[in-house]
């Protein structure tokens, strides 16, 4: 059998056996990126660049916390010569990590910095361009004379970089494409790529090759296929292949940004992409390499995993997003928003108020039940059903065994193994769910999946996980089989932030590719063994988060917030927990909270609202991508935000939800 992929979808080496993408390796000072190298791990200083000494108390916990390079804003030229005295400080100091200065708008500081630190990066969109948000049509004369003008601009910093010694990352942000790309490939991971081969084809004129690229969005979905799209289009044009610098933009703070930051990168992981890992969140920069480590070390030992049946070439498009076509069963599959089953078996006796961890509340006073917006949709309770009458619209899995044993059988549907499925004497007339592992790759199950009312519950023990569970759902797309599939991962793992990254990464990768009509997550306790409700609400909440990283359920409040840098004009964790306060009951509206006009209206493209720092105390609220105030005063910025949002008519109160004690 010919096992090899495509050329047309050909991102990976393989799509089955775990191999990290071999790549040229690129020196940055005392650490190589790239090649046979371990995976490197940076992050960003957020103190002002004319803070010297903070700058290097800063780099220095960074380090400590496992950062092995630091980037630091050089927005003008007195920043970027004070980069200078930042390396010097932290040389004397016995600290040898590679600096890199970050440019945006200001080719002279890039041509500064060069000389001073190890690496910089540019942002294609801004380097040479001024984003104005306008709408002009290019011939392709005036197009290739913009190319022109644009190789012009950026050759001298090629030539220093090359004179120097200097590496370079050419990093794309899907919020900052250039108005000329945005006329003719539009808002796309095409354009991103493009973007990033414009200047790469200048550098490989020049053979200057110590180059890193990045592929860098806020939307998950985007950044994946544009990653994958940049290792195809460098292969067709028989480029190096140069390393990748993984992250994903304005991923935000505590749980939401480690799924996010998950979903995106971990994706990429899975199939061998990567060589350095950045984490955003809107946090400390030390806490941010601890989660990119975590990130990271699963890979150290997944070469020998158990084998996965081959497959000579991916029957989706792995550049664009396409939900895979199931029939709907009940509420499950079809056009229906993927399902969360909250895993009850573990329970002894569960009764009302065991439910709130799962978003459903009982109000004893009016006897009625409420849901959250992250009410789960089924309770699998496997051999001890539910002892009481469930909320209007809760539905039960019951094992087998047990379910045809029980009198009434209203919203309670059986489970069954593949064997019990294949002798049993009565199943249900609505929906019967099958657990099945990924390997079970056969004709008989196959067959039996061609059922009109079997929803699949999708496991796997292989330690590639994602890849094992995608071959499975690969198999349902060749035959076309409609089967509805719940993706199942059971994880042993003692550590919460350690659960949501493994959840995030194996389940996360399956939807950006279209795959899964729900989730079920079940794991082992958490280090607090005695709060068994507690691990209920981080398993339920990790769901919802997951399906909310990979745009595929809306479920809450988005915010699109930066990280922080030297740029940001004010507090970004403080304002962006003061926004969140107000208003994290807004469903589905996302919110771009950005420090500086850099990460303004470019970078929080998907946001429906923004609130960007434009001066000191001075804040700029936008709709989209259009000015709505600026100047408003930092004091009374988040009324006037939520004025707009009024106005527009996404404004809901706030509903005081009675919790039974």
């Amino acid at each position: 059998m010919d096992t090899s992929i495509s050329l047309a979808r050909q991102y990976c080496n393989s799509l089955v056996s775990y191999s990290r993408r071999k790549t040229i390796p690129v020196t940055i000072g005392d650490v190589i990126v790239g090649g046979d190298n371990p995976i490197v791990v940076q992050s960003m200083t957020t103190v002002d660049t004319m803070d010297t000494l903070g700058s290097v108390e800063q780099s220095i916990r960074m380090i400590e916390a496992g950062c092995e390079i630091v980037r630091i804003t050089a927005p003008s030229l007195k920043e970027a010569e004070n980069l200078r005295n930042i390396k010097d400080e932290l040389r004397k100091r016995g600290y040898k990590t590679p600096l890199v200065a970050d440019i945006h708008f200001t080719p002279n500081a890039a041509e500064l910095a060069a000389r001073i630190v190890e690496k910089v990066r540019v942002n294609p969109g801004n380097y040479a361009d001024k984003k104005k948000f306008e709408n002009i049509e290019f011939t392709d004369a005036t197009y290739q004379a913009e190319l022109e003008r644009i190789r012009d601009r950026f050759l001298p910093l090629v030539r220093i970089c090359k004179e120097n010694g200097t590496a370079m990352r050419i990093g794309t942000n899907h919020g900052s494409l250039s108005d000329r790309i945005m006329s003719r490939y539009g808002d796309t991971p095409l354009g991103m790529v493009e973007s990033a081969l414009e200047f790469l084809r200048v550098c490989e004129e020049e053979n200057y090759h110590e180059i890193v690229l990045s592929m860098k969005a806020s939307n998950t979905q985007v950044m994946v296929q544009a990653y994958r799209l940049l290792v195809q289009k460098m292969e067709e044009e028989g480029m190096k292949p140069y390393p990748l610098h993984l992250g994903v933009t304005e991923a935000g703070e505590a749980e939401d940004g480690r799924i996010k930051s998950a979903v995106g990168i971990g994706t990429l992981l899975e199939d061998g992409l990567g060589d350095t890992v950045r984490v955003s969140l809107t946090e400390e920069p030390e806490l941010e390499a601890p989660v990119a480590r975590k990130l990271i070390e699963r890979y150290d030992h997944r070469s020998g995993h158990d084998s996965i049946s081959e497959i000579s070439d991916s029957p989706v498009d792995p550049y664009r997003y396409h939900k895979r076509e199931t029939r709907e069963v009940v509420n499950i599959g079809a056009r229906n928003v993927p399902r969360v089953i909250a895993d009850l078996s573990g329970l002894e006796n569960p009764d009302y108020r065991d439910l709130k961890s799962i978003g459903h509340f009982y109000l004893p006073e009016p006897d009625k039940w409420r849901m959250n917006d992250q009410g789960c949709d089924y309770v699998y309770s496997g051999a001890a059903p539910i002892p009481f009458m469930l909320p209007n619209g809760l539905r039960e899995i019951v094992d087998y065994p047990t379910w045809k044993e029980l009198k009434d059988k209203t919203n309670k549907h059986p489970l069954y193994s593949f064997d019990q499925l294949l002798t049993a004497e009565s199943s249900d007339d609505e929906v019967n769910f099958l657990r099945l592992n990924a390997d079970q790759l056969t004709e008989e199950v196959m067959m039996v999946l061609e059922a009109s009312n079997l929803v699949l519950l999708l496991e796997t023990t292989n330690r590639h996980a994602m890849p094992a569970l995608r071959r499975f759902f690969f198999e349902l797309e060749k035959r076309k089989l409609y089967t509805p599939v719940i993706i199942v991962r059971n994880y042993e793992i003692g550590d919460e932030e350690e659960f949501l990254i493994h959840g995030s990464t194996d389940i996360g990768g399956l939807l950006i590719d279209g795959f899964g009509d729900g989730i079920m997550l079940e794991a082992s306790e958490f280090k607090d063994k005695s709060d068994l409700l507690n691990d209920l609400k981080i398993k339920n909440e990790t769901g919802f988060g997951i399906l909310q990283a990979a745009r595929t359920r809306m479920t809450k409040t988005e915010y699109i917030s930066c990280p922080s840098c030297g740029r940001t004009l004010f507090d970004l964790q403080e304002t962006t927990a003061m926004i969140r306060q107000r208003t994290d009951h807004l469903k589905g509206v996302k919110i771009g909270i950005m420090g500086c006009i850099v990460n303004g209206p470019g970078e929080m493209a998907d946001a429906d609202y923004g609130y960007v720092g434009s001066g000191k105390g001075k804040i700029t609220l936008y709709k989209g991508q259009e000015v709505v105030k600026r100047g408003v005063p930092s004091e009374n910025a988040v009324d006037e935000l939520i004025e707009i949002i009024r106005e527009d008519g996404q404004w809901v109160e706030p509903e005081l939800v009675l919790e039974e004690n």
